[in-house]
């Protein structure tokens, strides 16, 4: 692990090797507004295997694998989050 690695651990910002895709990038990849998001990067290379192979559902397993587990992973921080402000709260909720 490398020293920028350890800081952004400790930060609480990703580790990622590949760094997000550039709004060009994600335009040129036609990615709806909705999925440009930390998990944009595994999700360009994920649709171009798609369309190139016919959308069968046994192919491009690995990149359909890393991006959900991308997504799931995001979920879990953005409930942990919500956790931590809650409970910053006195365990009220914000609605």
């Amino acid at each position: 692990m490398t020293v920028t690695e350890t800081v952004k651990s400790a930060v609480g910002l990703p580790t990622d090797s590949k760094p997000a895709p550039t709004r060009e990038a994600m335009s040129e990849a036609r990615l709806p507004i909705a999925y440009r998001d930390s998990c944009a990067n595994l999700l360009i290379p994920l649709n171009r295997c798609r369309y190139e192979e016919y959308y069968l559902p046994w192919k491009c397993e690995t990149e359909r694998h890393s991006y959900e587990k991308c997504q799931y992973d995001e979920f879990k921080k953005r409930v942990a989050k919500m956790d931590e402000l809650r409970a910053a709260k006195g365990g009220e909720r914000s609605n």
